[in-house]
């Protein structure tokens, strides 16, 4: 699924706005700050097995109780936020890398150019992240890396058409036209003028393609093409968990809430960002 965004002035009832930033910083502080706090601590080794201990229900032990190898939820969910924000922003990472000069690229040449980078686009655009993994899978083995590169690929024409399209805009506004008449190349309006002037937009796409990433990913591992064992995923505990939800609910109940919560707090901060960015905004 593709989410692509437009700074239109906000429907009425725009002052709910500040409410849906502030929420949305929360939530991904949350989320970024549980897998920052992974990085040197956790109750528990979120790797460790204790099967005399399996299938405990939430306690002052393991606060979101433990799985069927007796791992501890509550440190895996922690470590899972790690593994889910690294592949979702190395994902978006290449998606910007390659999308924005190619959008840039279109908007400045014209023509061909644009043609064959738009038409590219499309061609992109007609394999799913899923599949686009699996072809990977086949080829180099499933993994992280595997994950980053299906949902990378599928970014790049998102922002590709995204900067494309704001570029566009900046071409007719009349610092574009004085850059011209002092005899800039297209290259250098491009950076020094264009890019500035849409990358409010940019940003905000980054935070919806960001969430979108993060289901991926935990899509991806739950059918066994993401990250692997034994590195921790909300992904993969899900899929352990899926026989297991009526007798151990907690398996089920954590690290869904994991990751609503990061898609919430992510969609969110991009909506406020919307709102905060757009010039047209109600006061």
């Amino acid at each position: 699924m593709t989410v692509m965004i437009t700074l239109e002035a906000p429907p009425e009832g725009g002052r709910r706005h500040p409410l849906a930033l502030a929420t949305g910083l929360v939530l991904t502080a949350l989320v970024a700050g549980a897998a920052l706090l992974s990085l040197v601590w956790t109750p528990h080794d979120p790797t460790a097995i204790d099967i005399a201990g399996r299938l405990a229900a939430p306690s002052a032990a393991h606060w979101f109780g433990t799985d069927a190898y007796g791992r501890d939820v509550f440190s895996h969910v922690l470590a899972g936020a790690q593994s889910a924000l690294a592949v979702a922003l190395a994902a978006v990472g290449v998606g910007l890398g390659a999308g924005v000069p190619l959008g840039l690229a279109a908007a400045a040449r014209r023509g061909w150019v644009e043609e064959v980078a738009m038409r590219g686009s499309d061609i992109v655009f007609a394999f799913p992240a899923l599949v686009t993994a699996v072809l990977i899978a086949a080829i180099c083995g499933p993994g992280a890396v595997d994950a980053i590169a299906a949902i990378g690929l599928f970014n790049i024409p998102v922002f590709a058409k995204v900067t494309r399209g704001a570029a566009l805009g900046a071409w007719a506004r009349d610092y574009t036209l004085a850059a011209r008449l002092a005899g800039k190349s297209a290259g250098r309006i491009s950076v020094e003028h264009v890019l500035p002037n849409i990358a409010g937009l940019l940003l905000v796409q980054a935070t919806i393609q960001l969430s979108l990433g993060i289901i991926a990913d935990a899509g991806l591992s739950f059918v066994g093409l993401g990250t692997q064992a034994p590195r921790p995923s909300w992904g993969r505990l899900l899929a352990d968990s899926q026989t297991l939800a009526g007798q151990a609910p907690w398996l089920v109940i954590f690290p869904g809430l994991a990751v609503v919560a990061a898609v919430l707090g992510l969609n969110l901060l991009g909506e406020g960002l919307r709102a905060r960015l757009n010039p047209r905004r109600e006061a």
